[in-house]
């Protein structure tokens, strides 16, 4: 016999997951688990027996349920199903699968629709951070269709606002985890940050490459490959990360001179395979590290780190176009305080169903 989950499949800024309401799904984490890698198809390359598209960006959970907190409408809780493992990751926020929640939010009446837009609050549980996405509505519709474009996704969608406050350190305990602008590890210079996403900055050319290559480049490329999990694996402690060996944090981004007018191009290991573009928390805190004196990005991102109070926006360059992040912050002699991170994404709603289970998956 089988069981029939209700499930809605959405796109979320560049990746795609399913979005599960929490009460229908176990209450017990290794009983939830034991159902998402069946549901997704997992441990398998190809995810042929399930729902995932056989990619990390694809393989993605939404869990969502209404909150009682004060500040916030509803509570998301973000799951990675490893597609070639049987692991279910919740190491790590997705503002990509983000996007989605709102609309989904609305949709399924935990949130009250307004005339023209709606704002969601929401908390979100990986993190304890708060997002605040505002929804457009009109007619107390969700509307998905719109002129917003973001590199990585065909075509246009309505946009959705996501405004990020207080989410330095929500991972790692502090902006810069290591306590220092630049450390040096296995002989190459690395920036640690924490500004939505443990992000770890490196120079293309101290790993000897331009930081131009393909993303199926830099993949094939093994003694690169090699090279970057090492560091990895050995500022995962520095970070207060501990054994990131079973995490898919931190994110290895190589940076290097801006192409097309932006702030830095990148090239994102997310953490074994490259992203085809950047994850929205990772675009964060890149743009944050380009602002940090002293990091590995100074000389290299095109902006000037000056003491006062910003608000710029900056366009990360990645594989297939940029990401903009608009950002306020205050720089003295001795630190930068973050205090707003901004972006548009774009969601759509693909499919609302059922998805379907063993019954022996859900004891």
């Amino acid at each position: 016999m089988q069981k029939a989950i209700p499930t809605t499949i959405m796109r979320g800024g560049t990746s795609k997951g399913l979005y599960f309401d929490a009460a229908d799904l176990p209450q017990d984490i290794e009983a939830r688990d034991r159902l998402l890698l069946r549901l997704m198809g997992s441990p398998d390359a190809r995810q042929i027996d399930g729902m995932g598209g056989a990619h990390p960006l694809t393989s993605k959970v939404a869990v969502i349920s209404r909150s009682d907190r004060d500040d916030a409408d509803v509570e998301y809780l973000f799951l990675q199903v490893v597609v070639d493992r049987a692991e279910v990751r919740d190491n790590q926020n997705c503002g990509n699968i983000l996007a989605g929640v709102g609309p989904w939010a609305i949709e399924k009446g935990l949130v009250k629709a307004e005339n023209d837009t709606t704002r969601v609050r929401i908390y979100m549980v990986n993190t304890g951070a708060i997002a605040s996405a505002e929804i457009m509505t009109p007619n107390g519709v969700v509307a998905y269709d719109g002129p917003a474009q973001i590199d990585g996704v065909p075509g246009s969608a309505a946009p959705i606002s996501l405004d990020f406050l207080d989410i330095a350190g929500g991972s790692c305990g502090a902006l810069l985890p290591t306590g220092n602008a630049k450390d040096v590890v296995d002989g190459v210079e690395v920036t640690c940050i924490d500004n939505g996403m443990p992000v770890v900055l490196m120079r293309a050319t101290d790993l000897g490459i331009k930081g131009t290559e393909t993303p199926d480049e830099l993949e094939a490329n093994e003694i690169l490959r090699n090279k970057i999990e090492a560091i990895r694996l050995k500022v995962g402690p520095l970070m207060n990360l501990d054994d990131v060996s079973g995490k898919t944090v931190p994110k290895m981004t190589i940076i290097s001179l801006p192409r097309s007018g932006g702030l830095v191009h990148t090239r994102s290991f997310i953490p074994h395979r490259v992203h085809e573009a950047i994850g929205v928390l990772g675009a964060v805190s890149v743009a944050t590290g380009c602002i940090i004196k002293d990091s590995v990005a100074e000389n290299i991102a095109d902006c000037t780190i000056e003491a006062g109070d910003h608000a710029n926006c900056f366009n990360v360059e990645h594989p297939t176009g940029h990401f903009s992040v608009d950002m306020t912050y205050t720089i003295t002699s001795d630190k930068t305080d973050i205090h707003k991170s901004a972006l548009i994404r774009t969601a759509r709603k693909l499919m609302s169903g059922e998805t379907y289970a063993p019954e022996s998956d859900l004891a």
